[in-house]
């Protein structure tokens, strides 16, 4: 359950502008606001997030199984 929780939290994050655009770390960079602002990387951490919920589900049905 927590590796979905953690998976749906990734998938969300980048496109919270309350999380990720208000984020202190980067309002202390501006480079790497603007880099984090980049919908490649947006999309980087949403595939994580997604990868991370797959590796959740695959858990479930095996221990299901098992």
């Amino acid at each position: 359950m927590l590796r979905m929780y953690i998976g749906l939290a990734v998938c969300y994050a980048p496109w919270s502008h309350s999380f990720w655009d208000q984020n202190p770390i980067f309002l202390q960079s501006t480079a790497l606001a603007d880099f984090a602002r980049l919908g490649a990387v947006r999309g980087i951490v949403s595939g994580f997030g997604l990868l991370n919920l797959w590796i959740a589900f695959q858990d479930a049905i095996r221990r299901r199984d098992g």
